[in-house]
């Protein structure tokens, strides 16, 4: 299994941790005692999850050029037509895909093009599925415009747990569909604002896949 680099330092720690925490647990209650069992099997289900977490499995994009991909995986919470403000000002279309603590947190392209506008907005952690959680939490917004001269912007949003948003794409950058752009550690949420007539491949509580699951049709 792949890991994802931002995983390194957490996991390097969270073992540290774990086997000191055993070898005290072990030194204090014996090698033979069950609260020494259940301390290692207590540790190692919690590295375990801390090790799945940051797992960046391999993908196979779709090759067809007009299509959306989804950006993370997820469940899809929004679809709805609205008016984005920050960069774009006109209406769109709001597809919204939430992840939880056990989805893969790697953010992928969506679409191929152009990087026209980045920017990093400090802010709140309201939980991923909050109403105002799009503007006044942590997150990122990413305007790509296509091969085609659409813009299509998307925006990583940070949850209750989440505490670090990591994009590594920049103003003028070329991106290709289905590459890494960012990563978000714990819960968290990924909106995508798309021009108003794309037809909508995805529907409410669907579940996706980062870089594979096409959500929409340009």
């Amino acid at each position: 299994m792949k890991i994802h680099r931002e995983g390194y330092g957490i996991i390097l720690i969270t073992t540290l941790i774990l086997a000191g925490l055993f070898i005290l647990t072990q030194y204090l209650a014996g090698e033979e005692s069950i609260i020494t069992a259940v301390v290692l099997i207590l540790c190692i289900v919690v590295l375990g999850l801390v090790v799945q977490f940051f797992r960046n499995p391999s993908r196979i994009f779709p090759t067809e050029e007009n299509l959306v991909i989804a950006p993370a995986d997820g469940k899809v919470v929004v679809i709805e037509e609205t008016t984005e403000t920050e960069y774009l000002n006109d209406r769109r279309i709001q597809v919204s895909i939430f992840m939880s603590p056990v989805n893969v947190h790697v953010n992928r392209n969506p679409v191929s093009g152009r990087v026209e506008y980045y920017k990093y907005h400090p802010g709140k952690y309201l939980v991923a599925w909050h109403p105002k959680s799009s503007t006044e939490n942590e997150r990122t917004t990413v305007v790509v415009e296509t091969l085609t001269k659409q813009k299509v912007l998307f925006r990583q949003i940070a949850g209750a747990l989440a505490r670090r948003i990591k994009c590594y794409v920049k103003e003028g950058q070329a991106v290709r569909r289905g590459t890494e752009f960012g990563f978000i550690k714990f819960g968290s949420r990924v909106d995508i604002f798309l021009p108003v007539g794309t037809k909508i491949l995805v529907e409410i509580g669907q579940k996706t896949k980062g870089g594979v699951t096409p959500i929409a049709e340009l």
